[in-house]
């Protein structure tokens, strides 16, 4: 393990870091909301942090290992939200703990959008902007924009961007060079941030929500600058529209946006087979969503049902988590049926959490294959995807990746219950936190202020091992990664 290399690597982020709470200290200094100062601190420890790291080491210039990518992806990501916690410790507004701030910076660069805040409209406009920052920088990943800049660093990055994107297509790159790649991926990511902020100043947001919005939309995060989250904005259904589109969009995988763009042409979306099960499983739940509010009276008009099934639908499927009315208060199975298709969540390659659709696909495939060879032993069945033949060792994998899924949803769910939430709660929080979904059920409905301390770490820890996609995180518990 090269120690020293990693910890040049550390330094040299952490001052990139450091520049993000510049553009919140120019939110505060043009709202004069008194929030400059903890900014301005939080800026100079990340700074100072970084360039004590950076220094004594600053040329030890090695390409990592994979081994060492793994290592300073989970690290790095831990140690981000702990800086990332700084402003929220020292801001009179709101008045938070250290382990209630690490939550919220955590859950802020995973896309989660859990909070422990309560009158959020109230709050400073700095600190409501810097929440929707967190998001919109994990949205695509942090590491990801590091690998475009590592070039001017002296850093190789291909060890970095395999271990923060694993998975069935985790090998597959947009251009022929990585940082190229990195690049093309943060362009199409830039470019619907500012659509959708345009959609919904058009759509009657006032420019500071409509761009805190966007943020939080592209990166499918679901922090929102209003406690009462996209309901808020009730009496503008195009609100909702432009959500629901772009929600959509920035739950598919980005390299289908790159060759679209690339061909000029949409034909390349509906040839991808994970692409049409992530439609169909959307519109299902829509339908079923939209028919049960209406026949059950909740919603007295069939557009009001139709908008904010399809709304609710596309927002926890997506793992977005914004929420128009209380949905956890839903009639019936509608709650439970919204929570379990959080479990698929978006498409490889996207902002979205969950197992993700190319996963469950190949699940499916995986077990009619099995159902098959029960009826015909001696058959040789072969799964494909898109009309290619897939190897064994990608289907074994995605078995793996569910096995060590469930395992940990299980252990941390029973935690959740040693902790002192009820079954439903439980249940609930573990799966928003390790699917990045935010809002649960129960007692977790609206926020995560009631959870206890020791709650909120094993949910901080859950929402870190779903945004890195369990293997990540689990190989560094593992002692054969620690052997020479």
């Amino acid at each position: 393990m090269q120690f020293l290399a990693i910890q040049r690597i550390f330094g040299l982020l952490l001052v990139v870091f450091s520049s993000t709470m510049l553009p919140p200290m120019l939110v505060s200094i043009l709202y004069a909301d008194g929030a400059l100062e903890p900014f301005f601190d939080a800026f100079a420890v990340t700074l100072v942090t970084g360039i004590v790291l950076w220094l004594p080491v600053k040329h030890r210039k090695r390409e990592l290992r994979l081994r060492d990518g793994f290592l300073v992806v989970v690290l790095f990501w831990s140690v981000l939200a702990l800086f990332g916690a700084i402003p929220f410790v020292l801001s009179p507004q709101p008045e938070v703990s250290f382990t209630e701030a690490f939550f919220e910076s955590i859950s802020g660069l995973t896309t989660t959008g859990a909070t422990i805040l309560t009158g959020i409209d109230h709050l400073p406009k700095s600190i409501l902007f810097y929440r929707q920052q967190l998001q919109w920088l994990g949205g695509m990943g942090i590491i990801v924009l590091a690998v475009a800049i590592m070039p001017m660093l002296g850093i190789g990055g291909m060890q970095l961007y395999r271990a923060e994107t694993p998975g069935p297509v985790k090998d597959s790159k947009l251009t022929p060079r990585i940082t190229e790649t990195a690049k093309a991926l943060w362009y199409i990511y830039l470019a619907l941030t500012v659509a959708c902020a345009l959609a919904y100043w058009i759509a009657g947001m006032d420019g500071f929500d409509a761009i805190a919005h966007s943020f939080s939309t592209v990166a499918i995060g679901g922090f929102s600058t209003h406690d009462a989250s996209m309901g808020f904005f009730n009496n503008k259904p195009q609100v909702e529209l432009v959500a629901i589109v772009f929600m959509l969009l920035a739950g598919m995988n980005f390299a289908l946006h790159f060759i679209a763009w690339r061909s000029r042409s949409l034909l390349n979306y509906f040839r991808d087979a994970e692409f049409r099960i992530y439609l169909s499983i959307l519109f299902g739940v829509a339908v079923v969503a939209s028919s049960y509010l209406y026949y059950t009276d909740h919603f007295l008009y069939p557009w009001r049902a139709i908008l904010h099934g399809t709304f609710q639908a596309v927002s926890i499927g997506t793992t977005a988590g914004f929420t128009t009315h209380e949905y956890h208060n839903w009639p019936g199975f509608l709650p439970v049926l919204l929570l379990f298709t959080s479990f698929i969540g978006g498409c490889a390659g996207s902002t979205g959490g969950g197992m993700k659709v190319i996963r469950f696909l190949l699940l499916l495939k995986q077990g009619m294959r099995e159902i098959k060879r029960v009826i015909h032993p001696n058959a040789i069945i072969t799964i494909k995807v898109g009309g290619r033949p897939l190897p064994d060792r990608v289907v074994n994998s995605v078995w793996g990746f569910f096995s060590a899924y469930v395992a940990s949803f299980s252990v941390i769910m029973l935690l959740m219950m040693l902790t002192g939430l009820d079954q439903i709660s439980a249940f609930s929080a573990t799966a928003a936190a390790i699917n990045n979904l935010g809002p649960g059920l129960n007692e977790v409905g609206a926020n995560y202020a009631g959870v206890s301390d020791a709650g909120k770490w094993i949910l901080s820890f859950a929402m870190l091992l779903g945004r890195l996609e369990i293997f990540t995180l689990i190989v560094l518990l593992t002692p054969a990664f620690w052997r020479r």
